[in-house]
């Protein structure tokens, strides 16, 4: 039987429950429901993005995240805010779900800059290095919250719910 690499990096990425692209990455994260253009997301493609840090404190221990704005995300998958977010858009909140089923809610205008403007980080950067094996392969952090219970290890999906249509 003849050795197929490639074909060994398919299987094992059903197995984890990743889809690949054309160029073999691996989709990192998801985001879908209720946006115009629902994305899936590679390192390459958060890599390109306008990228930001943000410092989070954990038990004592401060570290410098790097990553991507989730507001910037959720604009590339043409989720409207601002003026546009008024009226039963208001009623909308992100679910996050880490790989392990893991899930947090932020509130659609938490995020928005014109009301409350959150600064929640998609992370794929630690103090300048990769994130810890058990924040990969990307972390959501909340810097802002007291508690961080929504800042996500192996953070997998986000999606977009409207309460009201």
């Amino acid at each position: 039987m003849a050795y197929r690499p490639k074909a060994l990096a398919v299987s094992a990425a059903l197995l984890l429950g990743l889809t690949l692209q054309a160029s073999d990455s691996p989709v990192l994260l998801t985001i879908e429901g209720a946006v115009k253009t629902p994305l899936a997301l590679t390192a390459d493609d958060l890599a390109k993005m306008p990228r930001t840090t943000a410092m989070f404190e954990r038990d004592g221990e401060t570290a410098e995240y790097e990553g991507v704005l989730l507001y910037d995300l959720l604009v590339k998958a043409g989720v409207p805010f601002g003026r546009a977010m008024t009226g039963k858009p208001m009623a909308s909140y992100i679910l996050a779900t880490a790989r392990d089923g893991y899930q947090v809610v932020f509130a659609l205008p938490e995020i928005d800059p014109e009301f409350m403007g959150a600064r929640v980080v998609i992370a794929d950067k630690r103090n300048g290095g990769p994130l810890l094996n058990t924040q990969k392969p990307i972390q959501m952090i909340a810097p802002q919250d007291k508690l961080h219970a929504r800042s996500v290890y192996s953070l997998a999906k986000i999606e977009v719910v409207r309460l009201r249509q």
